[in-house]
């Protein structure tokens, strides 16, 4: 089990997402970069924000990083929300683009472009349900 937003946790996603055939060919034609945003949460004991960065390139991920903060990478998208909304997207229970209808999650970007590719956000949830995740 890897805790989720380490370093050993975004490899092990990463490279379960370059296997991932159905993220492959749902993601094909993308092009974006993003930054996932874990809120500081001092009760689910995350004292500061987790910042993952992913280069997702036509149903890969060529480049991926821990970064120290929000500042540290220019980005084309930014999907940011509460530890226990991460959770629940992770785990199945919250749908990411459900979570952005209600709220629950923010995106800066461009969202029709986001909103056109739920296929491949669904299938970036599904992959991230692979890894053996610590919570």
């Amino acid at each position: 089990m890897v805790k989720f937003g380490t370093e050993e946790w975004l490899e092990a996603y990463v490279k379960a997402l370059n296997e991932n055939k159905a993220y492959e060919e749902a993601a094909h034609d993308w092009e974006g970069d993003f930054l996932f945003i874990v809120w500081a949460d001092e009760t689910a004991g995350v004292p500061e924000e987790i910042v993952l960065w992913m280069d997702l390139w036509h149903g890969k991920c060529r480049g991926y990083d821990v970064l120290p903060n929000r500042e540290a990478k220019q980005t084309a998208f930014i999907y940011e929300g509460p530890y226990a909304n991460w959770e629940a997207i992770v785990t199945g229970r919250l749908d990411p683009i459900k979570a952005l209808l209600t709220r629950k999650m923010k995106l800066t970007g461009d969202r029709a472009k986001v909103m056109r590719a739920t296929r491949a956000a669904k299938e970036l949830v599904r992959t991230a349900q692979m890894v053996d995740t610590e919570f």
